[in-house]
């Protein structure tokens, strides 16, 4: 026997020791299946499911849906009735925005931010409805679009939930904000008045708002994977795949925002076209993250049901 055949033999068999070992792992919200099986499937559908160009798909047209998304919104913060509101909300676009990003719409936000326009809020509203919807749709063709068979709706039950979802996203990211802002009004109160310090219990304190933002991130993920699906009753509402999710988007964010600001030269290689590069790129990103949990979830629905055909034919 040569070295080449010994050496592929024994990574045969370290493989399918491995396989083995990966049987008797079962994780949280897998619903009982072994690790190996539920990656199987996982690995299957990520090859070949498209993914990349699925993923493309809906970052076009969530890429259309967010500024006319964001003419609304913006046009309607000024008439709400907060002191500082429209500053803290400022402030809170920048710490999270790439420095890149912000920089070319900085001026854009003031002026939208601070100066009342009604006749731009219908426009707004119905815009963003509209490429909201769509982009809600292109989220459920990409899911349905998966290799493991998932029956379709029609197009009428496919813009009810697509509204459903919008008005249920909406309402999320309203209370996040609310609740970022009005928890920073009252710490600087306290602050002021004497009634906190500057100290551990503030910082905490602090940090709590991007809690807030990783659970709305993670209810997000949750809705979407539960309503959006057409067999949406086989998938948890708190589920792996929403959990993957949001952990990968958390990180993303992060290393993306970190290497724009310290080594990305988008500006300097493509000019003012490079912010909207960095855009697209980090609408793609967080489009694959989302196949990806979705891929996650189908993989163990399907695991369930080819053990349990499996157990049947026996």
């Amino acid at each position: 026997m040569s070295i080449w055949t010994a050496l592929n033999q024994r990574l045969v068999n370290r493989a399918e020791a491995l396989g083995q070992k990966a049987r008797l792992i079962k994780l949280p919200f897998f619903d009982g299946e072994p690790l190996y099986d539920v990656a199987v499937f996982f690995w299957k559908s990520m090859v070949d499911g498209a993914v990349s160009t699925r993923a493309s798909a809906i970052a076009f047209n969530f890429i259309l849906a967010i500024f006319p998304a964001i003419i609304f919104l913006f046009t309607l913060i000024p008439y709400i009735p907060i002191d500082n509101f429209q500053q803290q909300l400022f402030d809170l676009l920048q710490s999270i925005l790439p420095k890149n990003a912000f920089a070319a719409i900085q001026e854009t936000i003031i002026e939208i931010l601070m100066i009342q326009r009604g006749n731009w809020l219908s426009f707004g509203f119905l815009a963003a409805f509209i490429f909201a919807t769509n982009g809600i749709v292109s989220v459920i063709v990409a899911f349905n679009g998966t290799i493991h068979a998932i029956e379709t709706r029609s197009w009428i039950n496919q813009r009810f939930v697509a509204l459903i979802l919008v008005v249920i996203l909406t309402l999320l990211m309203t209370i996040s904000i609310a609740l970022i802002t009005v928890s920073q009004t009252i710490m600087n109160y306290m602050v002021d008045n004497g009634y906190l310090q500057k100290n551990l219990t503030y910082y905490l304190l602090f940090g709590g708002k991007w809690l807030v933002i990783c659970g709305l991130i993670f209810f997000a993920y949750a809705f979407l994977f539960y309503l959006a699906p057409a067999r949406k009753t086989k998938f948890r509402f708190i589920s792996a795949g929403g959990t993957l999710a949001t952990i990968l988007t958390i990180i993303t964010t992060i290393a993306f925002s970190y290497y724009i600001n310290n080594f990305g030269k988008y500006n300097a290689l493509y000019g003012s076209i490079g912010t909207l590069i960095v855009v697209m790129l980090s609408f793609y990103f967080n489009a694959f993250i989302l196949l990806i949990g979705f891929e996650l979830n189908v993989s163990i629905w399907h695991s369930i049901r080819n053990n349990s055909d499996t157990v049947f034919e026996e």
